[in-house]
């Protein structure tokens, strides 16, 4: 097996134990107002020449910047869905993945909902972590999406709107 570009191992620490190079597909990648649960991408992701299966649930907390936060709510721009596309495409293509999966939700979200789920399937867990980490950082960055945050005395602020 080839190392990906740009790898600097030595050729004894490459990865040869593969029948076949990394599949790195994209299963799911959806801006969803709909619950989605880890669970279900961690099934989807699931592949027979995969070790390792990672997942990641961005949920919402009852706090943030030292004051209690009630409910959150989340709008995206209209291409949100293909920019989220294009970053599961990018980021799989750029990892040694079998295959990945995200979904980010849109709308009023209580704490305690998931906001953002990855699932990430390679063959060994430190791909597997990489890709997920890359992943989640990476639609952070990307996806135009935008916060509301809601306070118990009924005060909101958007959070990290352009």
């Amino acid at each position: 097996m080839r190392a990906p570009v740009g790898d600097t191992r030595s050729t004894r620490d490459r990865d040869t134990s593969r029948l076949r190079a990394p599949a790195r597909r994209v299963l799911r990648a959806l801006v969803t107002h709909e619950p989605v649960g880890v669970a279900e991408l961690e099934e989807l992701v699931g592949d027979a020449s995969a070790g390792a299966v990672v997942s990641f649930a961005g949920v919402v907390r009852d706090h943030d910047g030292g004051r209690a936060v009630t409910m959150i709510e989340y709008e995206g721009h209209p291409g949100a869905q293909g920019v989220l596309e294009a970053v599961a495409a990018d980021v799989a293509s750029r990892t040694d993945v079998e295959a990945l999966a995200v979904a980010h939700r849109l709308g009023p979200l209580a704490v305690g909902d998931a906001a953002l789920v990855v699932a990430v399937s390679a063959a060994h867990r430190q791909e597997a972590f990489a890709a997920a980490a890359l992943l989640v950082d990476e639609v952070k960055e990307r996806l135009p999406v935008w916060k509301r945050q809601v306070f118990p005395d009924g005060t909101d602020e958007w959070v990290a709107c352009p």
